[in-house]
């Protein structure tokens, strides 16, 4: 049965040291104010899994909580790198970053098979790519078939996912509008889930190009408005495009980083 928490509450019962966790969503409704409650709980040796990682998780790199990082294209978007994921992986600062680097198609189809449960995910991919050695984990199986060749990972199976969506009905099902990502397949691929949410409402009303998460699929919902700036959610906000033009600065000096830090996550503000 779906609980309904306090943000602060929910990272708590649900976010452990060590865990693998994945923030997802894509362009919109990034969860940024769960990302600042882990910060603020100081949850370290995190595995952190995002098919995009941007500013959210160069926040919680830089922060200390991450150990490795499993993705696939990263930066700040229309402005840049990642300074401090560049720092951790470069500098060991303030703590050393292992990577895992794979395609969007690959992530993508990893989430899925995560969410069907099964153990790889099969795809056409990775012809002619250097990646595979690089990566460990990418490998080939032949179809039994036809006799094609075809790229194998394993499926992304998180401890914990933690999206954000627009709303939640008082039963705990979940309305996401606009661009969906993969916030479905990483909510039924993980153990554990905590949906941020704009509001309750008493009832859903599913609109063209929404999703709606069940409350069986998801253990904790947490209200959080706003809960997704800098980003965008549809029909709330818009995204707030001067904070990743200011991020690039804050972010490329360690002093400044940790001074924003400071002001703007532990004592629970915001740029």
């Amino acid at each position: 049965m779906t609980k309904f928490l306090t943000l602060k509450n929910a990272i708590a019962e649900i976010v452990k040291n060590g865990d693998t966790v994945a923030l997802e969503g894509f362009t919109h409704l990034i969860p940024f104010a769960a990302g600042h409650e882990i910060i603020r709980q100081k949850l370290r040796d995190l595995t952190l899994i995002r098919m995009t990682p941007d500013l959210i998780y160069d926040q919680l790199v830089g922060a200390g909580c991450a150990k490795k990082l499993f993705f696939s294209w990263g930066g700040n978007p229309g402005v840049g790198s990642l300074h401090r994921v560049r720092d951790a992986i470069e500098h060991s600062y303030p703590c050393a970053l292992e990577i895992t680097e794979h395609s969007h198609a690959a992530m993508a189809n990893a989430y899925e098979a995560g969410a069907a449960g099964l153990p790889l995910a099969v795809f056409r991919g990775y012809i002619g790519s250097e990646l595979p050695l690089a990566n460990k984990d990418i490998s080939s199986i032949t179809c039994p078939f036809t006799g094609e060749k075809l790229a194998a990972i394993p499926s992304i199976k998180p401890d914990v996912s933690i999206i954000h969506a627009q709303k939640a009905d008082r039963e705990g099902n979940v309305l996401i509008e606009g661009i969906i990502g993969v916030q479905k397949e990483v909510v039924l691929s993980a153990k554990r889930s905590i949906v941020t949410v704009e509001e309750i409402v008493d009832n859903l009303e599913v609109t063209p190009n929404a999703c709606v998460l069940p409350a069986w699929a998801i253990d904790v919902v947490a209200v959080a408005p706003q809960g997704a700036k800098p980003s965008y959610a549809l029909g709330y906000y818009d995204r707030d495009n001067s904070y990743y033009k200011e991020w690039d600065a804050i972010s490329r000096n360690r002093e400044t980083f940790n001074e924003w830090l400071q002001s703007h996550v532990l004592t629970q503000g915001d740029i």
